[in-house]
């Protein structure tokens, strides 16, 4: 891929999209780390997720995340799938210690212990939330309600509450800067520059 060509920032915000030098096309900066990264960029991040395993996906995927850079995880993703069962919450909630040994010798994903068995533990919690109406109802329940400005900010106050109300649950691994992400990659809000070209293509809450 080409460089990128910087363009000034839309609104004053201080934060300007990237234009692709192959396709003309304004991007988030982010987006040009490689390929994968923008192809992610372009078809997934900010659209939203319908369905217990999307939503127990997207929420593994970012625990593990956490110090790392997203392009890690993606490479990483179809062996997240793999072994964690398609993020079938009722599957990984019955992996047992030997299971998460068996993990961590895996080198395809990221072998870290604390995450594992946070993955581990989040699943029995999404199995036990069901009772309430589903880890979908409830991460739905804190989706911000004004404007965010986009990639201006780490945390918001809905990412806070909805930390604590996981954590109430049982979950772990799941703090405000985790949170802010996730609802970024689920377009609880959109997440994308004023004038990057996927701006507003995501639809306003509801399935994708």
């Amino acid at each position: 891929m080409t460089g990128p060509a910087r363009v000034e920032a839309v609104g004053g915000e201080g934060l300007g999209a990237v234009r692709g030098a192959d396709d003309d096309l304004l991007r988030c900066p982010w987006a040009y780390g490689s390929a994968m990264e923008r192809d992610y960029h372009d078809a997934e991040w900010g659209e939203p997720v319908s369905g217990e395993a999307a939503w127990f996906e997207r929420l593994t995927l970012e625990a593990f995340q956490s110090g790392l850079s997203w392009r890690t995880i993606l490479a990483k993703r179809p062996a997240f799938r793999e072994v964690f069962a398609g993020f079938d919450a009722d599957v990984v909630a019955g992996f047992t210690e030997a299971d998460v040994e068996r993990l961590l010798s895996d080198a395809r994903i990221v072998r870290n212990r604390a995450k594992v068995t946070a993955a581990v533990v989040n699943a029995r919690a999404v199995v036990a939330l069901r009772e309430a109406g589903g880890l979908e109802e409830l991460v739905a329940a804190y989706r911000p309600g004004d404007a965010v400005v986009p990639q201006a900010q780490t945390t918001s106050t809905e990412s806070v509450a909805l930390s604590r109300a996981l954590k109430k649950r049982g979950f772990t691994f799941v703090g405000p800067t985790t949170m802010h992400a996730l609802m970024e990659a689920t377009g609880m809000f959109d997440p994308h520059l004023y004038d990057c070209h996927r701006r507003g293509v995501a639809p306003e809450g509801g399935a994708g």
